[in-house]
């Protein structure tokens, strides 16, 4: 049985999310339990089947405007996502899933849930929408401004265990984000990652990545500092609801284009899909002791339910294990 610890409280939209998200999970997995923290009254409200779901009560919830990351973690001890995290800590829950403000979880996975020692720094990666149906790990999109060719070096290594793992990937490839192909490309940090990269052994390395390959990446798995990682991200997921949005004004101006949607609205639909943040489970930190699943703050209780699968997958494949015993070759 896995037991998996959900920030109930967090989120732009509180239990109505996390709570139904929750009873689709305990519906789809028979070998999963839940412990909810969150405001126990509002919660019982919401919860039809509370099979394999314990509630524990807390009504206090870091903002998701908090701007004192660090000031929320330390003074907020009782909050949904601080009992949450500490419950993933000490044992008493496989993995944490919340939807809570980005850079509190951060810092909470920094201060309670702690690191690998084998890591020098986490990171945050989520799974970006590939034209072959088969998810892109791009990390870091936000943890860390600036990052070293040896921690970005762990964190490849990490995420090509969890490529395997989770996504079945048999040999993932690693590539490096970058403005051109040519190994000489980019500011110095980015080349000397490059040909740290290629010398190590326990990745596939692919080469460098442009932007405009991302939606069609010829890798698995892509590396970059979080200051580019999350505008690279920001740019992906902008585009895609823009075209959406363009799609959308086409078709409505005219009787034609109405007609046409008539016959293409399964194909849109499945366009749609393909391109959504929704089914893709959120986004992962990498380098924890522990696994720890960040849902979108505007998360719907499908989007939910798929942060859910997400950590349900890594703790079932025993991921952090695999990862700890890839590491300590590069410590040497």
């Amino acid at each position: 049985m896995y037991k998996i610890a959900i920030d109930a409280n967090g989120g732009d939209f509180g239990v109505e999310t996390t709570v139904l998200g929750s009873m689709m999970a305990i519906q789809k997995y028979k070998d999963l339990e839940l412990i909810l923290y969150g405001d126990e009254e509002k919660i019982k409200e919401l919860l039809v089947d509370s099979t394999r779901i314990t509630v524990v009560h807390t009504k206090d919830t870091i903002s998701m405007g908090e701007k004192d990351p660090v000031k929320a973690i330390r003074s907020q001890k009782e909050a949904s996502l601080c009992l949450a995290m500490k419950a993933c800590k000490n044992g008493e829950a496989d993995a944490c899933v919340t939807s809570g403000p980005t850079q509190c979880v951060v810092v909470g996975a920094h201060l309670l849930v702690r690191k690998l020692p084998q890591m020098e720094r986490i990171a945050l990666c989520p799974f970006v929408p590939n034209m072959d149906g088969q998810p892109r790990l791009l990390l870091d999109v936000g943890a860390n401004v600036e990052l070293r060719k040896e921690h970005l070096g762990s964190l490849a290594i990490f995420a090509s265990v969890v490529s395997k793992e989770v996504l079945n990937v048999k040999e993932p490839k690693v590539g490096l984000l970058n403005i051109g192909s040519e190994p000489g490309k980019g500011r110095e940090i980015d080349k000397e990652t490059y040909y740290y990269l290629n010398d190590l052994k326990e990745i596939h390395f692919y080469g460098n990545v442009e932007p405009t390959e991302m939606v069609n990446c010829p890798c698995d798995v892509v590396v970059t500092d979080g200051f580019t990682g999350n505008i690279c991200l920001k740019s992906i997921e902008g585009t895609a609801k823009s075209m959406g949005a363009m799609l959308t004004q086409e078709i409505k101006s005219s009787f034609g284009g109405k007609i046409g949607y008539l016959f293409m609205r399964k194909n849109l639909k499945r366009f749609k899909k393909r391109m959504s943040t929704k089914e893709v489970g959120g986004a992962m930190l990498f380098g924890l002791s522990k696994i720890v699943v960040k849902a979108h703050g505007n998360s719907d209780p499908i989007a939910f339910f798929h942060a859910i699968r997400l950590a349900y997958d890594m703790a079932k494949a025993n991921i952090i294990e695999k990862v700890v015993s890839k590491l300590p070759t590069i410590e040497e």
